[in-house]
């Protein structure tokens, strides 16, 4: 049975990841491997320290002594260890955004980042350029951290995390032709908004889980 190895660093996203994976690929084995660490140690200093980045490389290598064939890693704030890994394995090593940014360049050329955390919204954007460039396209990015709004739901305080969120999607991405949400977490916050959000809005767990599914039965043939 092919087997995606996720990398998380919260126990929380695997009920997300479990929901999308029963719909869009349930003759795939899931197994999860979480590190808090990863984003907690990222958000106190602020940057993504080479520590962080070894202890990454090191938990994508465990997917695969695991038995894993892909290894998808569901947080953005590291992307760019998810990078370094993808050069030093032989087997796919995917960024959960990487589907998500792609496809906003393909739709639009002004690009709405918006996150609660700007260790997390750094490296969406970055990604955004390196499609960009990659595809030839001149794209310019507004970018938006919705102050508290973090803190807020780290707290257990759901409610003013998605007031917070709510007025940076409809108040702050005016004028851009998509908007883009460097965390999973706040996609609930756009069901909720019915239509009041001014451009179409990607989120990366999705598309993300459609991008390995495709990885992984390209292994297959």
């Amino acid at each position: 049975m092919p087997t995606l190895g996720l990398i998380h660093n919260s126990p929380m996203l695997a009920p997300v990841f479990n929901e999308i994976a029963a719909r869009i690929m349930p003759d795939v084995r899931i197994l999860h491997f979480v590190d808090e660490s990863t984003i907690k140690n990222t958000i106190a200093a602020g940057w993504l320290e080479k520590a962080t980045m070894r202890q990454v490389i090191r938990l994508v290598g465990s997917t695969f002594d695991a038995g894993c064939d892909v290894a998808l890693v569901t947080c953005s704030s590291i992307g760019p260890a998810v990078d370094m890994a993808a050069e030093l394995y032989e087997q796919p090593v995917l960024r959960v955004d990487r589907a998500m940014v792609e496809k906003a360049v393909a739709t639009g050329r002004r690009i709405g980042v918006v996150a609660t955390l700007a260790t997390t919204l750094r490296p969406t954007a970055d990604l955004v350029r390196r499609v960009a460039a990659e595809q030839g396209k001149h794209v310019e990015i507004i970018e938006l951290v919705c102050p508290g709004a973090f803190d807020a739901v780290m707290a257990g305080d759901g409610a003013t995390h998605d007031r917070i969120v709510g007025e940076g999607l409809t108040e702050g991405m005016k004028g851009v032709d998509v908007i883009l949400l460097a965390q999973a977490s706040m996609a609930r916050v756009v069901a909720s908004l019915e239509g009041a959000v001014p451009a179409p809005v990607f989120s990366s767990p999705e598309l993300g889980m459609v991008r390995a599914a495709e990885v992984l039965r390209g292994l297959a043939r």
